[in-house]
């Protein structure tokens, strides 16, 4: 008799349980937990579903953005840098990227939405390319940048919601341009700022390139046929205007003004700020740095890192008024 009213009382209890139990999933309010394989159906990849077109050794690939930038972070910044220089370039190459795709792109190659050329994209460099330049390094390197790409996934430099023109060159002379300095039209995120990198920190951060009289004379009125390279060099060079750092910004050659960029650009030097010396036979420029100094310097950057500065935080530095942000317009 116990032993049925036992019975009786269990089966009354799980009664009333059962519809509780039933409906406590639901009024919880809380979904069940996401297997792996379903959070990882929840990420979303911005740069694989990106598809470009770039101009390779002459020929038109299909790539995604993650492959683009893989290979031109390998051949735009040492791989041996710090990651999160690696990032800044890697976000700084897909900004620079975007802003040319959602201008038009390039009137050099139509068909193409960037190339492997550094006077009109970026360089790029294919992994087995890089892996023959890094040795025993190569595993190390490839993953550095795979990560820098990856953990920086879709992210853009932005200046008031669009992305900048983001340049970038080696090294300053202790800090960047303005960039009307160096080219024509004045951006408000182009600004010259200090830069931290020096010759401790850069290889060949000073160097030097000598000319005869008879080359310089050569190479100058190739190009500016009415030069008057009469007489000792100390009369050919004269009103050399510099900035604050010592970038020439113009001077006067036989008579013909012209900026120092474009005396840079025909002479081949490192960079345009320099000064002139000259002996009865010879014209020597000692220059500093390394590129046009526009935008972020990537020696300055690895500096920045190694001081502990995120990847934004030298982004937002070297652009002016800038923010970092996903962009998948």
């Amino acid at each position: 008799m116990q032993r049925s009213f036992m019975l009786a009382a269990a089966l009354t209890v799980l009664l009333f349980l059962f519809p509780w139990l039933w409906a406590a999933p639901e009024a919880s309010g809380e979904a069940p937990p996401q297997t792996e394989e379903e959070q990882a159906e929840t990420v979303t990849v911005h740069d694989s579903a990106r598809t470009l077109k770039v101009l390779i050794g002459g020929e038109v690939t299909e790539m995604d953005m993650e492959t683009y930038l893989r290979g031109v972070v390998r051949a735009e910044m040492p791989a041996s840098f710090e990651e999160e220089a690696l990032k800044a370039q890697a976000v700084a190459a897909r900004t620079y990227t975007l802003y040319k795709m959602e201008g038009g792109g390039s009137a050099n190659h139509p068909e193409a939405d960037a190339c492997d050329d550094v006077n009109c994209c970026k360089a790029y460099k294919s992994q087995e390319d890089a892996a023959a330049d890094w040795g025993m390094s190569s595993a190390l390197y490839e993953e550095k940048i795979r990560r820098a790409v990856a953990d920086t996934d879709g992210e853009v430099v932005l200046y008031e919601g669009h992305p900048v023109l983001a340049v970038f060159h080696s090294s300053s002379a202790g800090a960047t341009r303005n960039v009307e300095d160096v080219w024509q039209q004045a951006l408000p995120y182009l600004r010259s700022v200090a830069s931290p990198e020096n010759a401790d920190a850069v290889p060949n951060y000073y160097s030097k390139a000598a000319f005869t009289l008879t080359e310089f004379k050569e190479l100058f009125i190739a190009q500016y046929p009415t030069a008057n390279l009469s007489g000792t060099p100390s009369n050919w060079f004269s009103n050399i205007h510099q900035d604050v750092n010592g970038a020439v910004e113009s001077l006067q050659v036989g008579g013909i003004t012209v900026t120092g960029g474009q005396l840079r650009s025909l002479l081949g030097l490192r960079s345009a700020n320099f000064t002139i010396s000259f002996t009865d036979d010879t014209v020597e420029f000692s220059v500093t740095g390394y590129g046009h100094g526009v935008g972020m310097s990537q020696y300055g950057a690895n500096v920045l890192a190694q001081e502990g500065k995120t990847y934004r935080e030298i982004l937002t530095y070297y652009y002016t008024g800038t923010t970092v942000e996903v962009y998948d317009k």
